[in-house]
Parts: C-alpha cells; structure tokens; sequence
C-alpha cells in the first residue's frame, strides 16, 4: 500500500512523535510511506528518514496538489493539513482515499465560524481517527463530525528506550543528577513540554513554589524542578524565566531546552508533572509511565483517561494552585507511593497503550477505506 501522510509541522511534539510510530510501523509491515508537511523547519525529518519514509519533503499548496493522487491513503494531521488537503481532495478527486487523525480539542473549533467550515471540509475524509474518547465528543460538538465517521484508537508506544533508562545503576543515576546539579537526595519533578499558553507552565511554576515550602517545613527533600522543551511562541521559556524569579526559584527550577535524551532524563527524575489547560491525550504522559513515574498533572479533558487517578497519578483541579501543591507534596513526602504509582503507570502502557495494537488498528481503517 502506499501511504502519504500530510501534517502542519515536522517539529517536536505529541502529534509528530506519534506519526513517526506510526510510519516505523507500517514500514516494518511493508508499506511503501511518503510524509508531507507545511510548514516549520522540520528537525525530525533525519528521524522520519531513518524510520524508512521515502521521502520528507516540506510542500507548497501547489505542490501537495500535485502529490495526492500518488497515494492509496492520503492521511493527514493536524488541523492546518486537515483542512487545505481536504480542500484540495476536491479538484483532484481524491477525497475517496483520504483519513484525518485529530490529536487534541483543537481551540480554533470553539469559535462559530471555524466551527462550520470544519462541518464541511472536516467530512470529506472517509474515516476520522481520534485519540481519545473526550476529544470524539469534542469533535462530535464543536467539530461537526457524525460519530459514524469517526473511529477511536488510543496512542501507542515503544516502551523500551524508557524501561532502560531507569534500568540504570545507582551510581550512574547519581552520576547524572550531578552532572544537572542535582543532589541525590533531592526529588525531581519533570515536565516535559513545549512553552506554550496551552501547558500554563505559570501554574506550574506557582504550584511547584508552594509545595516547594510545604515539604521543606515538614521536614522533606530539596525539590526540583527540570523544564524541558522548546519555546515555539519565542516568549514563553522568557516569561516562565521571570516568573520563576520573582517566586525565588532560580536555583530550584532548571530549563533545560530541548533534547534528545528525554528517557534518559525520565530516569534521574522522580515524579513526572504537568499542568495543561486542555490536552487530546498527551503522548508525554505515555512516555512518562513507560519510565515507571508517577504522575502529578491537571485533570482536564483526557487526561483522566491516561492518568488514573490515585492508581498511576495524582490529579488537581484546573486553576488550583493549592491543590496541584498539595498532590506534588503527597508524593514527594511518599517514597512508596511514588513507586507503587509508576510500576502501576508501566503496567498501563503495556496494556492500554500498545504500539503494534495502535498501528494494526490504523491500517485496518485503511483497509476499510480502501475496500
């Protein structure tokens, strides 16, 4: 089969570490894959190649008109690839072969106009694939879609590269930590996301103060905090540095940018935290109980389905920063309640969240689209 799936970026985040699973797999099952994406500088396209794409290639309008009849599926990603290849399956007749995999609530959606055109290019595609069963209901409101047309399957993971990143010696994990500055009697708290409004790292930051103070008086470990990620608003990483300041945080937060060694990271932390206003499923999540940590996270739209509360995580209201305090301290202050949560977390992920059930999934849509 040949398979050409279209997306907005090629930089880092949950949708593109998702479709590079997705392209590995259907590879190593013998399809022949071509990526397309439209804008942005493209940093994971050496990892696309490598995963066996035939090519990554960055298209024009024009351009992607072009390539749509070359596949069996065209499937697309992202609300910007969405809409303009929906839009141009029309002069080209090929809105037959076309899917779309929705990887969040999409904001733009809640407005009445974005709403409506979404309710007619967003039905072209023969399937929708959406990843969690909060965002169906979104799309199903605020996207237009008829549920007939829409088909949930959960992200997948390859756990692997974060069950050996905790599978490390004592002294090569305090190794580590020293080379962050990182005491080992500390604990680590880690997010790992872009600075975006979306991820409020404000409301982490002021959480992550309180409980920073609760545990000290109480006579608990040194706290830290590592931000990893990239700043794709250009201000983001600069207003959190300010906002951590005025809290008195500068010697206790480490921004650490992007990397590439996030398992390896997983493996000198000890609780995994986030503070989302909304996320679609939170592929980051995944990754974290794959590395057996617990979780400290906002319980907002399908978080709850990823994060079981009180079993692989701990979650606070939205908004709450008494509250996301109060779960960071719990689990700071209990050793075992940390370990008891991400062996629970690893166990999920291998069975909820599995990459071969994930992909063979996907290609069975194909199949139903194709037949």
């Amino acid at each position: 089969m040949k398979v050409q799936h279209v997306i907005t970026t090629l930089d880092v985040g949950g949708a593109e570490v998702h479709l590079l699973s997705q392209v590995r797999g259907q590879v190593s099952r013998g399809h022949e894959v071509r990526v397309a994406y439209l804008k942005g500088d493209g940093r994971l396209t050496p990892e696309f190649l490598e995963a066996g794409a035939k090519t990554v290639e960055r298209v024009s309008p024009l351009g992607l008109l072009i390539r749509l009849r070359w596949a069996d599926i065209n499937h697309t990603h992202l609300l910007k690839a969405d809409m303009l290849t929906a839009f141009l399956s029309l002069p080209t007749f090929s809105w037959g072969r076309l899917i779309s995999s929705k990887h969040n609530d999409e904001r733009p959606l809640l407005k009445k106009v974005f709403s409506r055109i979404h309710g007619v290019l967003g039905r072209l595609p023969r399937r929708t694939i959406i990843l969690s069963k909060h965002v169906v209901d979104f799309f199903e409101e605020h996207g237009r879609l008829p549920r007939s047309r829409m088909v949930q399957i959960y992200y997948g993971l390859d756990p692997s590269p974060f069950e050996e990143a905790v599978e490390i010696s004592p002294e090569m994990r305090a190794e580590g930590r020293a080379k962050l500055g990182i005491e080992e009697s500390d604990c680590v708290l880690i997010c790992v996301a872009r600075f975006a409004p979306q991820k409020r790292h404000d409301l982490l930051l002021e959480g992550f103060a309180k409980a920073r103070k609760a545990v000290q008086e109480r006579g608990g470990p040194t706290l830290r905090l590592a931000l990893v990620g990239g700043d794709p608003f250009g201000d983001g990483q600069a207003r959190a540095e300010r906002l951590a300041r005025e809290l008195g945080l500068d010697k206790s937060v480490l921004f650490l940018g992007i990397r590439r060694d996030v398992p390896a990271l997983f493996g000198l932390s000890d609780i995994f935290v986030m503070c989302s206003e909304w996320e679609g499923l939170g592929l980051v999540f995944l990754e974290a109980m794959a590395a057996s940590l617990p979780v400290a996270a906002t319980g907002v739209s399908a978080v709850p389905e990823v994060v079981l509360e009180g079993e692989t995580g701990l979650l606070a209201p939205f908004g709450d920063t008494d509250a996301l305090a109060g779960i960071f301290a719990q689990l700071a202050l209990n050793r075992d309640l940390r370990i008891t949560q991400g062996h629970a977390g690893h166990s999920r992920v291998l069975t909820d969240f599995n990459l071969d059930r994930m992909v063979d999934a996907t290609l069975e849509v194909y199949g139903q689209v194709i037949s």
